[in-house]
């Protein structure tokens, strides 16, 4: 009963910052609230605007990535995803090699600017699960949020649910998170029952000047040894989900402090797939990087919105 509890606690705490939830209980599940949030949100669901952040997304959360299964809705699934991406984009600044993690490297990264006051929160699982989270009754969904089709929310349903029903890849654990509960579950089946975990975010301790700028490492990385690892990315919904991954093979974990140029400091959680060789050949990393799936690591930092989660080594 103690484990469990503690579970509860740290994960709820650590939440709780992240997500800014001073004001939530103003926040209520209604059609009509979470259509004015995401009308307001500056995080690309604007009406009548493309939606950048589909593609900054897919940058992040590795979603090109080789499936063994390569059924008709799996190719679909992919194509659906790869059509969100534009291979000229800024935000294709986020990629760099494990050689760059050196005192005094500088590189330039990518960091999204979004303002979490008009952000979704986070729902309890009773909320969560009377709502239906499924591809097939995403036109029930957009009528009981009052969303047209053709909407850029509709667009960001779309593929944030398509997102969640593709097929891991090979070696690869995830869930659509829709509630600290579901993420709480996922998080005890990867690691064990009664293991102790750690929340690693990246922090910005002083206010960003602009999303891209040249950053320089101000110290010596600190590597966080652990077995296993879960990445969690938000992704766009009317409420907050977030799609969580664990991948089998070598990933190794940072904690990085970086100087922008323009004088922002970034205290950073950074990671580094060792093993890139089921990866899609047309993930933007390999062109950004210069490099072939397999033939060398894959690093990047976790947005500050992200989770990534690690067993406490005692």
């Amino acid at each position: 009963m103690g484990v469990h509890v503690s579970w509860r606690i740290i994960i709820l705490c650590a939440l709780l910052v992240l997500l800014f939830a001073e004001d939530s209980s103003a926040r209520e599940i209604t059609p009509r609230r979470w259509k004015e949030v995401l009308d307001d949100d500056t995080n690309g669901l604007q009406n009548n605007q493309e939606i950048p952040d589909l593609r900054q997304l897919s940058k992040n959360n590795h979603l090109l990535v080789k499936h063994n299964t390569d059924d008709d809705h799996q190719k679909h699934a992919r194509a659906h995803l790869s059509s969100h991406m534009d291979h000229t984009d800024p935000s294709d600044k986020i990629f760099f090699t494990i050689e760059d993690l050196k005192v005094g490297r500088t590189i330039p990264i990518y960091f999204s600017q979004r303002d979490p006051s008009n952000s979704p929160h986070l729902i309890s699982r009773e909320e969560a699960d009377s709502i239906p989270f499924s591809l097939a009754k995403l036109p029930y969904l957009l009528d009981f949020f009052s969303f047209s089709r053709e909407s850029p929310q509709a667009k960001a349903m779309e593929y944030t649910l398509t997102l969640c029903e593709v097929e891991p890849m090979e070696g690869e654990t995830k869930v659509c998170a829709t509630s600290l509960e579901s993420m709480l579950d996922f998080a005890r089946a990867t690691f064990g029952l009664d293991t102790r975990v750690k929340a690693l975010t990246t922090n910005h301790v002083r206010n960003q000047a602009s999303p891209l700028q040249n950053y320089t490492l101000l110290e010596e990385p600190k590597e966080i040894l652990a077995p296993k690892m879960i990445g969690c990315h938000t992704v766009p919904y009317p409420y907050v989900v977030y799609f969580c991954h664990s991948q089998e093979g070598e990933n190794r974990l940072f904690e990085i402090s970086l100087g922008g140029e323009n004088g922002d400091r970034v205290q950073a959680t950074g990671v580094c797939h060792m093993d890139t060789s089921k990866w899609d050949p047309d993930s933007p990393s390999f062109r950004v990087l210069k490099i072939k799936p397999g033939t060398g690591p894959v690093c990047h930092i976790f947005p500050a919105d992200n989770i990534v989660w690690v067993p406490l080594i005692s």
